[in-house]
């Protein structure tokens, strides 16, 4: 920044200032200008590439009680304030030019936001150290990344996102044009246990236009660390402006016939199987949760954007979550946050091991039966703890993939939800759009597990996306339709439904998802038939049995199949009436949602009146 008299201040320490004069890009300069005036930080630190700045923002992290230390070499704890437990959805805002208004999204006019924000943002960081981490979100040389740069004054904060990120300092001193994202953040003010204190003044907002997010009052990560679901919200609205995707899905290879692989995208809402799913045993790992997919010579290519995992930890036990246990387990690097903290062990719900009675909890000092101000039992650990490690710390992970500078070609897409009644276990798409719509863009999902015949209530989640969605939702569909159209040859299209139940128990095993896997992947390859249904095709029966002997050494009865893939022909109608209802109030809603959703309906009306309600799938073959 040799243009800048920034590197004057008093607040650069020489070893920063030498940091500093690296970077040329005026960009840059004016961002941070801004930020350091605004906020007015006793020091700033800039982070680069090497170890050492590693190290050190870790030590500080322990040191000012951000994080604190446990018995296993590497494994760190984190607590965050009892009620920033989760996103605010309330104070999380799109600014949108003039306060326009968008479907199922919190909107702010733009500049009355920044101003708002940056008002709270007025010399938050005096007596503290502001810190500048350079990022990369993808490989640091593949053309589908983007870069980013986070601001921050929270070393949790920066130590997570050194750990589920590249840091890519080199990138901007020896590309001093680059463009970049913006994230700005502070924990504010923050009280004995160093959390932050002023709740009532936490903000999120996003301003696409700037390319940048700001947050302010919180630590909770799903707030705070900007390259992950900050960053999916601004590049979902440039992934629009530019006919790519940006999506809240997993990517991971399946293993084939030979020494093929195919490699496969996933989007599924919180607790539907989405972790479990790509970290299957048998099969390759190559990211949890954000993907960026661009055409490329007429081929769909993805990347993971993240290097590491910010998972939830509830429920996760050694029985049915091997590999991610082994990486719990392990000496390897781990934050743990809002979790029981117990002689130097973490305890969470669910883990399948006897629990202590007392330790040390999001809530304070806790002890069994322990209730919170509003008479709420407090439970050992939050039902949203999580876990926060590097990618290379899971075995099955496909390190190859992961780092492929120009992605890997995605042949299969697989949406899923919670749903006890209505989708059967796997099935496949007509086609692009009918994918897209009826699969995809029809996601619902139900708030509680669906056992003892209880079903909870149904959510509407296209994409799984609605949490973060930061544009018009007719146009994100009209752009999804419009890049199939890019391709030479377009990933089919999956819907796997792992929670289908009859007379309150589940249809399937936690497991099942490995025979799924292996059906999806032999059908892109067409070396298996399938039944052709209403709502697309379906497995023979004759194919996934010997799968489930070869895969899980289970014998698969007729019966059954049967009552798993038997179509529930007035079910599947409701639903797509209830999602054609839904799209009927966006006015953007394309053309093709209708056509296909209609088509549906009336493919599975001429079914009911040609078969009846409940149809075997033996009796469509």
């Amino acid at each position: 920044m040799k243009s800048s008299a920034i590197s004057e201040r008093d607040i650069f320490p020489p070893s920063e200032i030498e940091k500093i004069e690296l970077l040329e890009n005026q960009e840059l300069v004016n961002f941070v200008s801004h930020y350091i005036e605004l906020m007015e930080p006793k020091s700033v630190f800039l982070v680069t590439d090497s170890g050492a700045d590693y190290e050190y923002i870790r030590k500080k992290s322990l040191e000012y009680g951000e994080e604190g230390e446990l018995a296993s070499p590497n494994h760190t704890y984190h607590f965050d304030n009892y009620y920033d437990q989760a996103r605010d959805k309330e104070n999380t805002k799109v600014l949108t030019v003039n306060g326009e208004k968008l479907p199922f999204i919190n909107t702010m006019e733009r500049e009355a936001g920044i101003r708002e924000i940056e008002g709270l943002m007025k010399g938050i960081m005096r007596e503290r150290t502001m810190l500048i981490g350079f990022f990369s979100l993808g490989p640091k040389d593949s053309p589908l990344s983007l870069k980013g740069v986070q601001i921050t004054d929270s070393y949790y904060v920066m130590h997570s996102e050194m750990i589920l990120y590249r840091t890519d300092f080199d990138y901007f001193v020896n590309h001093p044009d680059t463009e970049f994202l913006k994230f700005v953040h502070s924990q504010g003010e923050v009280d004995s246990r160093k959390v932050s204190k002023n709740l009532k003044d936490r903000r999120i907002y996003f301003d696409l236009e700037g390319n940048r997010s700001l947050s302010v009052n919180t630590q909770y990560a799903g707030n705070t660390v900007g390259l992950k679901k900050l960053a999916f919200r601004v590049t979902i609205g440039r992934a629009l402006k530019e006919g790519w995707l940006s999506e809240h899905m997993f990517l991971m290879g399946v293993n084939g016939n030979g020494n093929r692989v195919t490699y496969i995208t996933g989007a599924f809402p919180s607790a539907c199987g989405k972790t479990s799913t790509c970290t299957v045993p048998s099969e390759r790992l190559v990211g949890d949760d954000l993907v960026f997919i661009k055409e490329r010579d007429g081929i769909a290519r993805a990347i993971n954007v993240e290097n590491g995992v910010f998972g939830i930890i509830d429920g996760v036990n050694e029985t049915d979550d091997g590999p991610l246990w082994e990486v719990l387990s392990s000496g390897d690097e781990v934050i743990f946050s809002n979790v029981l903290i117990n002689n130097g062990s973490p305890y969470w719900n669910e883990m399948g091991i006897p629990m202590p009675d007392f330790g040390e909890n999001h809530s304070g000092e806790w002890k069994r039966y322990n209730k919170d101000a509003e008479g709420k039992e407090i439970s050992h650990s939050h039902k949203n703890a999580r876990f926060t490690v590097k990618l290379s710390s899971f075995s099955g992970l496909d390190r190859t993939a992961l780092n492929d500078k120009h992605g890997v070609p995605v042949e299969g897409m697989i949406f899923g939800g919670r749903d006890s009644d209505t989708w059967p276990p796997v099935s496949e798409s007509l086609s692009w759009d009918h994918g897209v719509v009826n699969k995809g863009a029809s996601i619902e999902s139900e708030t509680t597990a669906a056992t003892l015949g209880k079903t909870g209530v149904r959510v509407f989640n296209a994409m799984s996306i609605m949490e973060f969605l930061s544009v018009d939702l007719g146009k994100y569909l009209e752009n999804y339709l419009k890049f199939g159209t890019k391709l030479k040859k377009q990933p089919r299209i999956f819907a796997v439904n792992y929670f289908l139940t009859e007379n309150g128990r589940f249809l399937n095993a936690k497991v099942d998802k490995a025979v799924w896997l292996k059906w999806m992947e032999k059908r892109i390859h067409g070396e298996v038939e399938a039944i052709l249904t209403p709502i697309g095709y379906i497995p023979k029966y004759e194919d996934i049995k010997p799968l489930f002997r070869s895969i899980l050494n289970k014998d698969y009865t007729m019966e059954q199949y049967e009552e798993q893939f038997k179509i529930r022909v007035s079910k599947l109608i409701e639903k797509d009436m209830r999602i054609k209802e839904t799209y009927k109030g966006i006015p953007t809603t394309p053309r093709e949602v209708y056509e296909e959703l209609e088509g549906e309906i009336g493919r599975l009306k001429r079914l009911r009146e040609q078969k009846g309600d409940t149809v075997s799938p033996t009796v469509l073959r």
